[in-house]
């Protein structure tokens, strides 16, 4: 009777690590392949897993990158992203492959447009690419390739060796102007060194979170620039409606600033 109870013990112990095995062939089968790149970046991969953590992605000639071919200044880069034709779009990742930093901004529209323009620092030539998730669940990926000369990210800021600077510290200069129906065009600048932290002795120190509401405070898009992004760092937004709009922001020290923009 002993023999026999363990026997099944035994028998028992087969089935389960044979379902198991099995379990984990399924799981493996099931993760999803990384989506070939039509730039050809060596780094798409780890990128893919880094940021959009193997979510279903689509390459999607909607979300354009405009940027130069090549960079005259690596460290003011404009760029421009704009999604046309793409329902429901909640947020946007941008990311540039071979930068040391790669994650550059993330911008959640909410009641805006999907379009967003900024400069940043590029350390060496690389695929810049904006990752838009959209209402069907998928990020839809659009880039371009951008030459450069390198020296973006690894150079401290000019700001930070005035020694003035903290007494301007989040100063905030902004424009806005009518656009056809009801949308109005904001361009702003915020001052800030925008240190990477890659340049010897200077620790990072960037502008982490811009929110913008309109004037009954509801809030109308957020940004969250990162460190590749320029100094004293230049946005431009659509926005809805024709009325002041309320800015308010923080770095990652805790310094806060804020502006009330009429049009």
């Amino acid at each position: 009777m002993q023999l026999s109870n363990h026997f099944a013990y035994a028998m028992k112990s087969v089935w389960i690590i044979a379902i198991l095995a099995l379990c984990c062939v399924a799981s493996s089968g099931s993760a999803l392949e990384t989506p070939e790149d039509p730039l050809r970046s060596s780094q798409w991969e780890t990128m893919y897993r880094t940021y959009l953590k193997d979510a279903p992605v689509v390459f999607d000639d909607r979300v354009r990158v405009l940027a130069p071919e090549s960079a005259e200044n690596s460290q003011e880069v404009p760029i421009m992203v704009d999604i046309v034709g793409l329902n429901g779009v909640k947020q946007i990742l941008v990311f540039a492959d071979y930068n040391p930093l790669p994650k550059v901004l993330e911008y959640f529209p909410e009641d805006a447009e999907p379009r967003i323009g900024f400069r940043i620092k590029l350390q060496q030539a690389s695929p810049i690419r904006a990752a838009a998730l959209a209402g069907d669940g998928r990020w839809h990926v659009g880039g371009v390739w951008v030459d450069a000369a390198g020296g973006g990210c690894t150079l401290p800021s000019v700001g930070s060796a005035n020694p003035q600077w903290e007494s301007r510290l989040g100063e905030i200069d902004a424009r806005m102007w009518p656009m056809d129906g009801e949308r109005q065009r904001l361009r702003f600048s915020v001052l800030h060194p925008m240190d990477t932290g890659l340049a010897p002795g200077v620790p990072a120190f960037y502008t982490e979170t811009i929110e913008l509401a309109d004037d009954q405070g509801k809030r109308l898009a957020t940004i969250k620039p990162y460190e590749p992004i320029s100094e004293n760092p230049l946005f431009t937004l659509d926005l809805p409606g024709k009325t002041r709009i309320i800015l308010s922001g923080r770095d990652n020290n805790g310094n806060l600033f804020n502006a009330d923009i009429v049009p």
